[in-house]
């Protein structure tokens, strides 16, 4: 082998050794390395080395480097069946955001950072506090606006998982379903309720109606009865003022008086078709000029 060839394997060797040798951790992320397959520590038994983002430096083949995410994670849960204090069943479909908040822990609790660990033990974890909270209300208290009571507690009890080195950031309920054999029974008890709300609600209706009516029926009483009052007054006050005009009006010329009486006599007892049987010597006709028997012309 000569040695231009040997010159460019060592070059070859030693830019593979320093490519190796260097690492980046990109934005969001840590490292740990491991040295050996064991954890490189800041001291005999301390806590691993917790490498940020930027470039960084280790052995060449006697290290390895981890990066883990350390950005916010979201866990989907299935639905799953959850008990009320009524011994009833839902159908309960919720996630939780979590991240690392101490990633030398989670490395340690999570068999050398295995996300999958990670949420399976969160999941459990989360699923134990959502059956202590759910199993404290009825299924009317969670369907009717408690979801979001629940939802905090829920999130207060677990946001520090400490032994996992992680922290919840949020727990949310998607959707909240009755099973098949629960929902028709629920509903029907809902409806009965609703039902018997709106019978109230008719017979105090029906009551305040009537006493308005009532009230109506009195006022109208009272303004009838006022109306009728003031119309007789004004009547007797009528005939009274006629008779008055009557009475001054015979005692300045009673031959006119007697003559208009006679000719508004006249006038209603005559008509096209009227037959009248009267003796010649009535007094009714005696403005025809008409003379009883043997009076003087």
């Amino acid at each position: 082998m000569d040695r231009k060839t040997v010159i460019g394997i060592a070059i070859a060797a030693v830019l593979i050794l320093m490519f190796n040798s260097v690492f980046i951790v990109h934005e969001g992320e840590v490292g740990i390395v491991t040295e050996f397959s064991k954890v490189k520590r800041v001291t005999e038994g301390g806590d691993p080395v917790i490498y940020r983002p930027g470039f960084h430096f280790k052995f060449p083949i006697i290290d390895d480097v981890l990066l883990l995410d350390v950005r916010i994670q979201t866990m989907e849960s299935s639905a799953d069946r959850y008990v009320t204090n009524e011994k009833k069943d839902l159908i309960i479909d919720s996630y939780v955001k979590w991240r690392i908040e101490d990633p030398a822990k989670f490395y340690i609790t999570t068999d050398s950072g295995r996300f999958e660990l990670a949420q399976d033990r969160l999941k459990k974890k989360i699923n134990a506090v959502l059956r202590s909270e759910i199993g404290s209300r009825s299924i009317v208290d969670m369907v009717s606006g408690e979801r979001a009571e629940v939802m905090e507690k829920t999130l207060l009890r677990s946001a520090s998982a400490t032994e996992l080195g992680i922290t919840v950031v949020d727990v949310r309920i998607k959707q909240i379903n009755l099973p098949p054999e629960v929902s028709s029974s629920i509903y029907d008890r809902m409806r009965a309720e609703r039902q018997i709300v709106a019978r109230e609600h008719r017979s105090k209706g029906r009551k305040q109606a009537e006493f308005i009516r009532a009230e109506a029926d009195r006022k109208v009483t009272v303004m009838v009865a006022d109306a009728e009052r003031q119309s007789n007054e004004l009547r007797g006050q009528g005939d009274a003022e006629a008779t008055r005009i009557y009475a001054e009006a015979y005692s300045k010329s009673p031959e006119l008086y007697n003559f208009l009486k006679s000719m508004e006599a006249y006038r209603k007892s005559f008509s096209k078709d009227s037959v009248m049987v009267v003796g010649s010597d009535s007094e009714f006709f005696d403005e025809f000029g008409v003379r009883k028997p043997g009076a003087a012309r």
